[in-house]
């Protein structure tokens, strides 16, 4: 079983300083030795972490928090429906997930204090309530906190020698062509960001799983031919064979060597991890398999969804197999979720149906294969919706739920997440914690103790100062 790095030790190994050519040109003596050597193995609740983003916003209240006693103007259009566990209700649209409750738990009061969706976004990916000075909504930037698929692939060792951490479809960007910060390593350097497969292109008009279930927010459903979910291009260029490549890869190490005479051996050993990564992504048959989502047998895409919510999780589920350790699935780019107007014609028809669907199959998917019990899901939004609903009759038809921070549901699955609970409730609007209200920043370390990341490991900025991951406790009674 592979380990986390360990906060007292340089990230770099004895074989490495050796290969960079030998300890006294580091200007390491034996006295180092203890630095040098490999951290003890640490047992994990969890391999995985597959990390579902739903961009936009997820209304609880049609979701997984309906309230059919509140008001009109609070209740909505939708019903509840019982699961199997229960006591439990959710939406009538999620009939697949209610079959399965015995594999999934809920937190129901999950708050912060933001309504913007960059605010709401940055918060809930890196697992970090107050914005770092230099906050800017508009650009991720080198003073940003690192997310926590960054975390993940800065803290944990590669299995297989795939990154520990990818994040799919796409980037989050915004419909005016802004990419969203909080998705990448910010204060520890690019070197750490996690892989992102641009696998579905991004169009500013373009909202929700595609091809199948393509709408606009305001105008409905619509169709473009040309949009399409794609595997990543890994092939090597033409003519040029595994060993070649490998060489130049090795002639651009040596020169890289020779130019910066290695300035640390810690990056060294980084910029090996990822020449290695990139090698063995481009070159090794059975890792390339893991990205080819259209190669999988045909009923198991079926299950899935053919779109791309399905084949995404489709992705993120033959990735954890192959061997990553954190997949992050942006489920809806551009904001999909973000239910202003139209909402319940938009939830019913375009959004609701396919998210059941590629989850419910994910979670039978990983069962099957052994693979559940090993991989944590989490499933949230950058916030959730005001109690009340309301017209935009400017740019809506038919009504919808505006931004709400105070209050949103998260949803957990495997991994050592006990099944069939609700941790942790809203009020009878559906406005606010009423019990047990839970952070982003518990969220996170949720994430890191099933992820086997000790509580006293450091993350070091690009000055070296070293800075704390855990910044709350783990969700109590989640995990078993």
């Amino acid at each position: 079983m592979n380990a986390p790095y360990h906060p007292s030790q340089i990230s770099f190994t004895r074989r490495t300083a050796i290969q960079a050519g030998t300890l006294g040109i580091l200007g390491l003596g034996m006295n180092h030795l203890p630095a040098l050597q490999a951290a003890q193995p640490r047992e994990r609740r969890a391999k995985n972490v597959i990390y579902i983003f739903l961009s936009g916003g997820l209304a609880q209240h049609e979701s997984f928090d309906l309230k059919p006693n509140a008001p009109k103007e609070v209740r909505g259009e939708f019903n509840p429906i019982p699961t199997k566990t229960p006591g439990i209700q959710i939406c009538e649209h999620l009939p697949e997930l209610a079959k399965r409750s015995e594999k999934w738990a809920l937190c129901r009061s999950l708050t912060h204090p933001y309504i913007e969706h960059s605010d709401g976004h940055y918060v809930m990916l890196t697992g970090r309530t107050p914005l770092p000075p230099g906050y800017d909504r508009g650009k991720p930037k080198p003073t940003d906190w690192p997310s926590i698929a960054a975390m993940a692939n800065d803290r944990l060792e590669p299995r297989n020698n795939l990154p520990p951490a990818i994040v799919l479809p796409d980037k989050i960007v915004h419909r005016t062509g802004r990419t969203l910060p909080g998705q990448f390593a910010g204060q520890m350097g690019p070197l750490r960001d996690p892989w992102f497969l641009e696998t579905s292109p991004y169009h500013a008009d373009h909202y929700g799983a595609y091809p199948d279930y393509l709408f606009h927010h305001a105008k409905g459903a619509m169709k473009d031919a040309n949009l399409k979910f794609q595997a990543p291009n890994l092939s090597l260029p033409q003519g040029m064979g595994k060993e070649r490549f490998t060489n130049r890869q090795k002639l651009f190490a040596k020169l890289n060597a020779q130019r910066s005479f290695l300035e640390k051996a810690a990056e060294v050993e980084q910029f090996d991890r990822y020449r290695q990564m990139a090698v063995d992504l481009l070159a090794n048959e059975k890792t390339r398999k893991a990205f080819d989502v259209m190669g999988a047998d045909e009923k198991r895409q079926e299950r899935y969804g053919k779109n791309a919510f399905g084949w995404s999780l489709l992705s993120a589920a033959q990735l954890v197999e192959a061997g990553v350790s954190l997949v992050q699935v942006n489920l809806g780019n551009n904001e999909a979720w973000d239910t202003h107007g139209n909402a319940f014609p938009n939830l019913k028809n375009h959004l609701l149906p396919p998210m059941d669907r590629a989850v419910s199959a994910l979670l039978d998917d990983l069962d099957a294969r052994g693979l559940l019990k090993e991989t944590l899901i989490v499933m949230g939004s950058e916030f959730g919706r005001t109690p009340k609903i309301s017209l935009l009759a400017k740019h809506y038809k038919a009504p919808g739920r505006d931004h709400w921070g105070a209050v949103q549901s998260v949803f957990f699955a495997g991994g050592g997440v006990q099944g069939g609970r609700v941790i942790g409730s809203s009020d009878k609007l559906g406005g606010y914690p009423a019990s047990d209200p839970q952070k982003p920043e518990n969220m996170a370390a949720t994430i890191y103790e099933a992820l086997g990341i000790p509580r006293e490991m450091m993350w070091k900025d690009a000055t070296e100062r070293p800075h704390k991951i855990y910044h709350g406790d783990p969700i109590p009674g989640l995990l078993v």
